[in-house]
């Protein structure tokens, strides 16, 4: 591998295991609040791309507008997803939670191939689509725009999360349901904000990465499974984990496909997140088994 094929594959890498690690940050939030495992995470990455170009090709709007207008959409889908499916029931057990979630992936999914049909589509790039030249890799401004958003995110999320009333009441909810309750918050609450929340951060990953890799009504369930190994690599608990685990997933992709040798190759490059799933769910049952040997 020469030196320019691996900078190229480390920052193609870097910038996909962003996305992965905001979508894994979606799954984090609920699970941490609910204890419930949103499998619809990564069709909100879908509605932002498909919103964005809607509103940015067809209705006319400005791109700022069209993209805020987009996260602020799938925001309020993900509050009704709450709503209308999760609070209603309430009283079901949380694999039942699960499966709603996933009825729930399926019909969006449905929804945006009536709506938008099946053919990929880009909304405009941020910065132009001329290349930068870093360290004899060619790399487009988008990708900056990726890097540097989930950069951000991740600081403000940890603001949040530290230093809000609002933060501490959702950090409350998921060490302690009981507990939060007795101090009068309010968890119902609490899981709303959260799906609201984990909706727009997976909007904001599909608004940032469309522009550079086309989107359509079904690339969510395979980013979705991406964003859950990289939450499953922090145990769906720990924000920098995730973000961690999200980025080494997006390297190790770019890196094994650079190879080009036996299975890695760009042909086997969706099962490499398989793999690792398998991986860490067998390292996780194995603790599991230790800690119920000892206890």
């Amino acid at each position: 591998m020469t030196t320019d094929l691996f900078v190229q594959s480390l920052t193609s890498g870097l910038t996909q295991g962003c996305i992965y690690a905001l979508i894994g940050l979606g799954f984090t939030i609920i699970f941490s609040v609910t204890g419930i495992i949103n499998f619809a995470q990564g069709d909100f990455v879908m509605l932002g791309g498909m919103l964005s170009f809607f509103l940015a090709k067809s209705a006319g709007l400005s791109l700022l507008p069209a993209l805020l207008l987009s996260i602020l959409i799938a925001t309020l889908i993900g509050a009704v997803l709450y709503l209308l499916a999760i609070r209603t029931a309430r009283r079901a057990s949380v694999v039942s939670l699960i499966i709603i979630t996933i009825g729930a992936a399926i019909f969006i999914r449905g929804i945006a191939g009536r709506i938008w049909g099946a053919n990929p589509v880009a909304p405009p790039f941020f910065t132009g689509d001329s290349p930068l030249s870093i360290l004899g890799a060619s790399i487009q401004p988008q990708a900056l725009w990726i890097i540097g958003t989930t950069l951000v995110a991740t600081i403000v999320l940890h603001l949040f999360f530290s230093y809000t009333m609002m933060g501490k009441a959702l950090k409350a909810c998921a060490m302690n349901r009981t507990a939060a309750t007795f101090v009068g918050i309010n968890p119902r609450m609490m899981a709303l904000i959260a799906f609201a929340m984990a909706a727009a951060l997976g909007a904001l990953g599909g608004v940032i990465i469309a522009p550079l890799s086309t989107t359509s009504y079904n690339v969510g369930a395979m980013l979705g499974l991406k964003g859950f190994v990289a939450a499953s690599v922090g145990g769906f608990r720990s924000q920098i984990v995730t973000v961690i685990g999200g980025i080494m997933l997006g390297l190790v992709e770019s890196l094994a496909v650079a190879l080009n040798w036996g299975p890695f190759t760009s042909a086997y490059k969706e099962a490499i997140a398989l793999v690792v799933l398998l991986l860490i769910l067998l390292i996780r049952s194995r603790k599991l088994s230790e800690e119920e040997r000892a206890g």
